[in-house]
């Protein structure tokens, strides 16, 4: 451990731009992490604050896009609600429309219609709650932010179909990039049909939502199997349902395999780095290795130089990642920073790069002393 810290000290300009690399990596990997985090809030956020265990889908619909192609009769919600370790059932309807407010500003909004009053309609920070009469909803705390206010009417476009913001909740909640807004079902099922205001809809509308929002009973769930052949459904957990938002899937795939090719990366260019640094030590191994130290001893040494050099620049690049994530937080990219992901991207970091720091010494320290030493001339 002494030659070890001695070396740092003595190759500081060495260990400095090694260093340096490893914060630039370390500092990407916190961003992308932070990018990661920000993309599944800003396309599922809405799903993860829904209530719900499962999500009863029309039968045989096509999973990666549910939302968009399920049709479930009402008549399945008090099927779904009579089944073993159910716990509630409610209706569910999404929609995604283009609007337009009072004071000019355009938006998109993800419609979620709900009864007033189910274990579904939301909480609010600001305003009330739906009561369920024509023409309510209740915007994310995000398109608070974008302008919308309590009490400006929102206006349906093309239909021409007019919201008043009752109520704003406590926090962002986003389906597919666009913001949530909760309408009571039947103004939902309105929309959802197209039909304008004043006319007179068809009966058959009011009998058709999306799916069944399903909350089990703690620690005795419903057999989901079962209960779907009984009502004609297809369920999917709340996880399994984010696959069905629009982009989910291929968003945060790209972003995987991303972050995936920079640990590789990471570890390969940090064993790189110690592989060079042990050749240069070539001569000073082999005269440790004459004066009898074992393999194991010239491990330690290395792993306490890469250790020592590995968390100090991930530390001080978790640093950086937190300053600029905070830069990038005020603007138009969605990016969240949360503790899990960044602690395991800094221990991947400094993991993987120990390994490829002892894969080289391994290799160098298995050379024949005398040969490293030039005796064989």
């Amino acid at each position: 451990m002494f030659l070890a810290v001695r070396e740092l000290v003595f190759a500081r300009g060495r260990f400095a731009l090694m260093g340096s690399v490893v914060v630039l990596i370390a500092m990407l990997m916190v961003l992308l992490s932070g990018l990661s985090v920000g993309l599944a809030n800003d396309g599922v956020s809405g799903l993860q604050r829904l209530p719900v265990t499962s999500l009863a889908f029309q039968q045989h619909v096509a999973k990666d896009s549910a939302f968009s192609r399920s049709v479930v009769p009402t008549d399945a919600v008090a099927t779904w609600a009579h089944q073993d370790g159910v716990a509630a059932a409610a209706p569910f309807g999404n929609t995604l429309v283009n609007a337009r407010t009072n004071r000019g500003l355009e938006i998109d909004l993800a419609l979620f219609g709900v009864e007033a009053g189910s274990f579904v309609d939301p909480e609010v920070a600001s305003g009330t709650r739906l009561t369920g009469g024509p023409g309510e909803v209740v915007v994310s705390a995000t398109a608070a932010k974008d302008g919308i206010h309590l009490g400006d009417v929102v206006t349906v476009e093309p239909l021409g179909t007019s919201l008043r913001v009752v109520g704003i909740l406590p926090t962002q909640q986003t389906f597919g990039h666009v913001e949530v807004g909760y309408v009571p079902l039947r103004t939902w099922q309105e929309i959802h049909a197209g039909v304008h205001p004043g006319d007179r809809a068809p009966q058959h509308v009011y009998q058709e939502v999306t799916a069944v929002a399903v909350a089990a009973r703690p620690g005795a769930g419903p057999d989901l199997p079962a209960a779907d052949r009984a009502a004609g459904t297809t369920s999917l957990t709340k996880a399994q349902s984010y696959g069905a938002s629009p982009g989910y899937t291929a968003e945060t795939s790209t972003l995987m395999m991303i972050e995936a090719f920079l640990y590789v990366i990471s570890a390969l260019v940090v064993g790189a780095f110690f592989t060079v640094l042990t050749i240069q030590r070539k001569r000073e191994i082999a005269v440790m290795r004459a004066m009898g130290a074992g393999t194991r001893y010239l491990l330690r040494d290395s792993l306490l130089q890469s250790a020592v050099l590995l968390t100090t620049a991930t530390a001080l690049s978790i640093g950086l990642g937190l300053a600029a994530g905070a830069g990038i937080s005020t603007t138009a990219m969605p990016f969240a920073l949360e503790a899990g992901p960044v602690a395991g991207a800094a221990l991947l970091t400094v993991v993987l790069g120990m390994v490829g720091a002892a894969v080289a010494v391994v290799r160098i320290a298995r050379v024949d002393p005398l040969n490293a030493l030039g005796g064989n001339r």
